[in-house]
């Protein structure tokens, strides 16, 4: 009957312990085509530190975030934001163009000029803190190889130096992706006329977001 009676002790509190335990810590990643690759990666490795979320598609342009970003950020309370906008606003497209996404950097038109950039992204910076108490940190954009269709390979230093501008100015946490990303891609990227990445790629920009975030988390 003793025994019996300290077993029933040990279960409440074993219960009420668990009762009591920590929620895990929520991770919304907003971004392209680029980060809905790397999330599921992230997802797995993270799966016993916390709850890792992508925004609802793919979040484009800064245009396109200035768009929905109240929407997004409504769908949790938040303890870590890592967002990005980069690649879509330095791309050229032309209604004309066959190739995929109408993208032409010799005839097509910038989605937002560094200029155009720069005061988007502020904004947002802005609206993300007026909605979230969120730690934020932004990823450098991914890096652009030579013969991309609608994109200049310099271009993507140029505008990850005007977000790190903005990023230092608000506060806000930079985490280098870009210098990851172009040694990553030389072996792991679809090609040098494709921003994008083979599963492998993917898995280790990952685990390249995956310990930037362990280190925020912990």
């Amino acid at each position: 009957m003793k025994n019996l009676r300290v077993s029933f002790v040990v279960l409440v509190l074993v219960v009420a312990l668990l009762s009591f335990k920590q929620p895990k810590p929520k991770v919304l990643i907003i971004g392209d085509s680029i980060s809905n690759g790397y999330t599921p990666f992230v997802k797995e490795e993270l799966k016993d530190m916390a709850e890792v979320h992508h925004n609802p598609g793919n979040a484009k342009h800064t245009g396109n975030g200035l768009k929905y970003i109240e929407s997004w950020l409504a769908d949790g309370d938040w303890d870590i934001i890592h967002f990005n906008w980069g690649l879509w606003d330095l791309c050229y497209r032309h209604p004309d163009s066959k190739v995929q996404g109408k993208r032409d950097k010799v005839n097509g038109t910038i989605t937002f000029s560094p200029e155009e950039y720069e005061n988007n992204l502020e904004a947002l910076v802005k609206l993300i803190k007026r909605h979230s108490d969120a730690e934020l940190i932004f990823a450098t954009t991914t890096y652009v190889p030579e013969k991309e269709a609608g994109r200049f390979q310099e271009d993507a230093i140029t505008y990850n130096g005007i977000a790190k501008k903005i990023m230092k100015a608000n506060g806000v946490k930079i985490n280098d992706v870009f210098e990851a990303s172009k040694v990553i891609h030389a072996d792991f990227g679809i090609g040098n006329d494709d921003v994008h990445y083979t599963k492998k790629g993917y898995e280790l920009l990952g685990e390249h977001i995956s310990e930037f975030l362990k280190q925020a988390i912990e």
